[in-house]
């Protein structure tokens, strides 16, 4: 990566990898954006282990009816204290919660599967970097790799 990049959180001993948008890994977690609920930031993932795709997920919004969203964009409690991406969930009733997030769905997903998560890698499309209480999902579960496509943060930096 040509730029060096903030994240607003990276554990110490992790990095962010990145693959073209046609890898065939990266392709499928942007098809899964099709299933998400949230419309103002949808993002899709794959769990990969041995050149396979064990497991799909995606983020889900609290809000789906479309007025509710509409006063949500405009009078949320987050965006209006300014409150960092990644904090503070709990001060708005329309934020998804860390559990709605695509990394946090695919480890329980996988979990509920019985799916053995360990070394395995993890595709994501639609964000340009993972909060801390997603990052501890896949710590616990002993995800190896996150991958971005290439240019994430350009592409999803809100």
């Amino acid at each position: 990566m040509d730029q060096q990049i903030t994240y607003p959180y990276l554990p110490e001993d992790r990095e962010i990898l990145y693959v073209p948008a046609d890898n065939q890994f990266m392709a499928e977690a942007k098809r899964m954006q099709a299933n998400s609920t949230d419309a103002k930031n949808p993002i899709g993932i794959v769990l990969v282990k041995n050149g396979q795709i064990l497991a799909r997920a995606s983020n889900m919004s609290k809000l789906t009816a479309p007025k509710l969203l509409k006063l949500h964009r405009k009078y949320c409690v987050r965006r209006l204290l300014k409150v960092p991406s990644g904090h503070g969930y709990w001060l708005c009733p329309g934020c998804a919660t860390s559990k709605q997030h695509s990394e946090s769905r695919l480890m329980a997903e996988a979990k509920k599967n019985k799916i053995e998560t360990a070394d395995a890698d993890v595709y994501m499309y639609g964000h340009w970097w993972c909060c801390e209480p997603c990052w501890n999902s896949m710590i616990k579960a002993k995800i190896k790799n996150v991958y971005l496509v290439d240019k994430a943060w350009e592409l999803f930096k809100r």
